[in-house]
């Protein structure tokens, strides 16, 4: 579906704020929980309801900063902390949906919708009257030690007078209209980032007619692509795309060496050049040049600086400290793995120079030949159904939860389930109702590749009534689809990508609080990693394996020594594996560590020769002339993770470590997995993450576990505060 701008502002004109009919602008969604009628919201509904709640959401801020009361926490802190629900539920849906289930419209209404929201926001961090109040309630606090305040409000309290600071509330009139300036363009800039993304993972297609183009493809790929090319109306063939599960398999198993580099060249070149509206080099220098003038503006030397501040490694010092001791304890380690890949493709007859693109298909022929194992022999006993069945009975193993799908509870594709998720609370046999789950495992045109948790509701407690509310959650991947001859079989990869995203989505359903903005996942970002990374230790364990890992067809457990051989697999590639992340990590730093200006003149900067440079001593396969990672680089120029890629590295030193103890007690046991629960997942961001795992593991984390995970001998080092 494609619609212009001026086709959508035409559409949108004739459904007013607050029209009858809108369910969007309904005080109460009156379905089953509260959650979103997914099934009544149209396109046009968006617009109008947006544009009231914003309206709406100016008068309670106004409230607030004009009330004749002393300003107190309740009627301040507590109350700006609510002002703007209605709205953040609202666009809660909007924007989950414009990730999952998009079209060129709601795109395009984003990008339309952004000044306004931009300038909204801009318009409460930099209301006077309103961080006056604030300011107010801060400093009282502070003089008397913050006494009288619990953990979680003074949480609150603190994260919201530096909110008002590092938004700018305390510059002047003149670089207060810089700072609105700066925020509206970068939040235009990076939707367009994320679309040009999608837009160029979408655009291209392999489509073979030629049998002998299909050599080396299983048969289940290879229904795949034909399930795939009768869903875009071919009417032969296969087709094969750049979403995951189409491009995975292909670079892992074709023997076409031409049309493996073709696929490699087409994903990792995406936004990188072609038409001006689709290139994102422009757009990557000019948001870091935006993201550098926003710090300076703020006092900050780099971006990174602003970011890290608030983060729990505390400093770009200390981030770069653990990329270089992790790149110079891996990088050795790496470059033995690539040089015995490249000694087993020369012993198959290969005698060219080793390619990017012909990483994946030697690993996988190496992996089965050194460790009698590849996807395609564990993929039968990975079943998605019987795969969600696994982790749903993980989750009631370690915290008592029972997941229950009920058909009745809306959802915005029918591809998507709802569950109710129940805990049995340990002191009674009594079920409470703990939160919502929406599971969306496959890929179509409207969806962003990859996969994330989301959250449609955050829990916390109704001021008004005292009434606890509880989360909806949400996890979105996408996986292998079924065909007319085969189920959904997952790869070991997507096996552990599920299990990782449901660690998120039980950080989100766990999390209990008073204040919607630190509960859940709401924390740090270099600590939300921890619960997703942790749970995928469980997928390699036999212990847990042995439980319901069975064949699709016959129903016959993984064979014991199949599973032996998983465990064998475990340290696999994994120092190459950790080089890569450090990669990207290193990566997003040098972006965004930047003093000096970037020079924005179209063409002027080298997108490409920039990573190079910044990548070059992660360098331990060729590099490929005319690709650039860093133009499909959401994670850092559309979503949260500017400056914070490293996080994925730092919360695995935290899991590796935290993993140790459930290793040392039992990875079913009951105290471990409570302590975890209570210390870890219940209590969002309502404390320092850093004081939050010392209470779990009795020490500060160290790099030990996790290069010992990779094989890689080290003496302890601990990662401090």
């Amino acid at each position: 579906m494609s619609a212009t701008a001026a086709a959508v502002s035409v559409g949108l004109s004739g459904c007013a704020a607050g029209e009858t009919g809108n369910p969007l602008s309904s005080p109460a969604w009156e379905t089953p929980h509260g959650v979103p009628p997914f099934a009544e919201i149209r396109l046009e509904h968006y617009r109008p309801a947006i544009e009231q709640l914003v309206g709406e959401s100016r008068k309670n801020i106004e409230t607030i900063a004009t009330a004749e009361d002393s300003a107190t926490f309740e009627n301040t802190i507590v109350a700006l902390e609510f002002a703007q629900q209605p709205l953040e539920r609202v666009l809660n849906v909007f924007y989950n949906l414009n990730s999952a289930e998009t079209s060129d419209a709601m795109q395009e209404l984003a990008v339309e919708l952004a000044p306004m929201l931009s300038e909204f926001g801009n318009d409460v961090m930099l209301n006077e009257r309103l961080f006056d109040r604030v300011r107010t309630v801060y400093e009282a606090a502070e003089a008397e030690g913050f006494r009288g305040l619990t953990p979680e409000q003074r949480t609150l309290l603190t994260d919201t007078y530096r909110g008002f600071v590092r938004s700018g509330a305390l510059l002047d009139s003149a670089k207060k209209a810089e700072y609105r300036a700066i925020t509206g363009e970068l939040a235009q800039l990076t939707l367009r980032f994320e679309q040009n993304v999608l837009a160029a993972t979408n655009d291209f297609r392999l489509h073979i007619v030629d049998t002998a183009e299909l050599a080396g493809l299983p048969e289940t790929v290879r229904d795949a692509a034909a399930a795939e090319a009768r869903a875009a109306g071919l009417e032969n063939g296969w087709l094969f795309t750049l979403h995951a599960p189409s491009y995975i398999p292909f670079m892992t198993y074709s023997e076409r060496r031409d049309l493996r580099e073709r696929m490699y060249r087409a994903y990792n070149s995406r936004a990188f050049g072609g038409t001006e509206e689709r290139n994102n080099s422009p757009l990557a220098v000019r948001i870091a040049e935006l993201r550098r003038q926003l710090a300076q503006l703020l006092g900050y030397e780099t971006y990174a600086d602003y970011v890290l501040e608030e983060r729990m490694a505390g400093s770009a010092e200390r981030v770069n400290g653990l990329l270089d001791e992790l790149l110079e304890r891996t990088r050795p380690y790496a470059e033995r793995e690539v040089a015995a890949i490249r000694t087993y493709a020369a012993t198959q007859g290969f005698d060219e120079e080793l390619m990017p693109w012909d990483w994946a298909y030697y690993t996988e022929k190496y992996k089965a030949a050194t460790y009698d194992l590849d996807d395609e022999m564990t993929r039968p006993y990975f079943r998605l159904e019987r795969v969600q069945e696994a982790m749903f009975m993980l989750a009631g193993r370690l915290y008592g939860l029972t997941f229950r799908e009920n058909p009745a509870i809306p959802v915005y594709h029918p591809d998507v389930h709802a569950f109710e998720v129940y805990d049995t609370a340990q002191e009674t046999t009594e079920e409470r109702l703990l939160a919502i789950l929406y599971i969306d495992y496959f890929p179509r045109a409207g969806k962003q590749g990859g996969a994330w948790m989301t959250s449609y509701r955050q829990a916390y407690v109704d001021p008004s009534t005292g009434e606890e509310v509880f989360p909806v959650v949400s996890l979105v991947c996408n996986f292998t689809k079924p065909t007319n001859r085969r189920p959904s079989l997952l790869s070991f990869s997507e096996v552990t990508t599920i299990f990782h995203e449901f660690g998120h989505g039980l950080h989100g359903m766990l999390g209990r609080g008073s204040y919607p903005s630190l509960t859940g996942t709401n924390v740090r970002r270099d600590f939300v990693e921890l619960p997703s990374q942790i749970l995928e230790n469980w997928v390699s364990e036999k212990e847990f394996l042995d439980l319901w890992a069975a064949h699709y067809e016959t129903g016959e457990r993984m064979p014991a020594e199949m599973i032996d051989r998983i465990e064998a697999a475990k340290r696999y590639l994994a120092a190459y594996g950790c080089v890569r992340q450090l990669q990207f990590g290193i990566c997003d730093m040098a972006w965004h560590s930047r003093s000096t200006a970037f020079d924005t003149t179209a063409g002027a900067f080298d997108v490409s020769a920039f990573e190079r440079r910044a990548t070059q001593r992660t360098q331990v396969m060729p590099p490929v002339d005319g690709t650039c990672f860093s133009t499909s680089f959401t994670h850092i120029f559309g979503g949260g993770y500017a400056a914070g890629y490293y996080s994925y590295k730092w919360a695995e030193v935290l899991e590796a470590d935290a993993f140790a103890l459930f290793k040392a007690h039992g990875i079913f046991d009951p105290a471990t997995a409570r302590s975890f629960r209570t210390h870890i997942l219940t209590p969002g961001g309502t404390e320092h993450p850093m004081e939050l795992f010392r209470r779990f593991a009795g020490h500060e984390p160290t790099v030990g576990p996790l290069l010992e995970k990779m094989g890689i001998p080290t003496a302890s080092t601990t990662v401090d505060r």
